[in-house]
């Protein structure tokens, strides 16, 4: 069988569609590509906001419990603090400058305190 017997081929080269081919390859993975990170980034923002809320009440509730007489408090996340990677907290405004007063971890939670004893009774 040859070309020349169809008619609908004639003219065809089985080649021409190659660089087409290889265009919308990359143009298919760069959607998808973008298409993921759709995905993912909005789960990331809302997930960090969440964290670093949690963490500055957290670190409000620390501070009024172990520095009273501090004017703030302040929620940083910190790589190399001084309880590993995660989320430290520190007084603002205290005598003496920002003092570390928790180290929160990776997902901060609202401290479970014990109540403050009353001066001259035992605990």
């Amino acid at each position: 069988m040859n070309y020349d017997d169809e008619p609908e081929l004639a003219g065809y080269v089985p080649t021409e569609g190659t660089p087409r081919l290889r265009r919308m390859r990359f143009v298919l993975r760069i959607v998808v590509v973008v298409g993921i990170a759709c995905l993912v980034l909005p789960g990331m923002l809302t997930t960090m906001s969440v964290a670093a809320a949690t963490a500055q009440e957290a670190c409000n509730a620390w501070v009024a419990y172990e520095a009273p007489e501090a004017t703030g408090a302040s929620a940083r996340f910190e790589f190399f603090g001084t309880g590993g990677p995660g989320w430290q907290c520190y007084t603002v405004g205290a005598f003496g400058g920002e003092k570390n007063v928790a180290s929160l971890g990776l997902i901060p939670i609202s401290p479970k305190m014990s109540p403050v004893p009353l001066p001259g009774k035992n605990a």
